[in-house]
């Protein structure tokens, strides 16, 4: 489905201060990496030519000017073979800059979530994703919405304050 959305790096450029990042499901569409990684392929840390991407740069840019970007991920415990895998590949997100903690799923009854994925820039534009029920992005959403800028970005903070780092986070 077409999307008339400004790209991400588009919307990242025009971030001042912060991007968020809150991320609700176990799984997403499958992918090569992740098919690779399934059959047992692992990426070589030491190389980063070989697993650094334009997304990675451009984090690492968008930091470099002074944007805080965090990411949040709610999961489910035990957690499923894609967040094992997306777990192992968020060494690549640390390494451009991202701050990244993970909750688990149990531990957020109390915390009036979204429906939806979604990025917050300057805690003022809201890029909403859109999935199929088999985690394929459907469609994103660009809204200012007062409303649903203050809900998303409570939600992220709860997550935020209650989730564990990285690093710290066992799968």
């Amino acid at each position: 489905m077409p999307s008339s959305v400004p790209d991400f790096a588009e919307l990242l450029g025009q971030c001042e201060r912060s991007a968020v990042h809150l991320e609700l499901r176990d799984s997403y569409a499958a992918t090569e990496r992740f098919d690779a990684w399934k059959r047992g392929e692992r990426i070589n840390w030491e190389e980063r030519e070989s697993w650094w991407h334009p997304y990675d740069q451009l984090i690492a840019d968008t930091v470099a000017r002074g944007v805080v970007i965090r990411r949040a991920r709610v999961v489910s415990e035990p957690v499923s073979e894609y967040i094992r895998w997306e777990h192992y590949v968020t060494h690549a997100n640390v390494t451009a800059g991202e701050q990244v903690r993970w909750l688990p799923r149990r531990q957020a009854t109390a915390i009036a979530l979204p429906a939806n994925d979604f990025w917050l820039f300057d805690d003022e534009l809201l890029r909403v994703h859109h999935f199929s029920g088999d985690g394929a992005v459907m469609e994103d959403e660009i809204t200012t919405d007062p409303e649903a800028v203050k809900l998303c970005s409570a939600a992220f903070e709860a997550v935020w304050e209650q989730a564990i780092p990285h690093r710290q986070f066992k799968v």
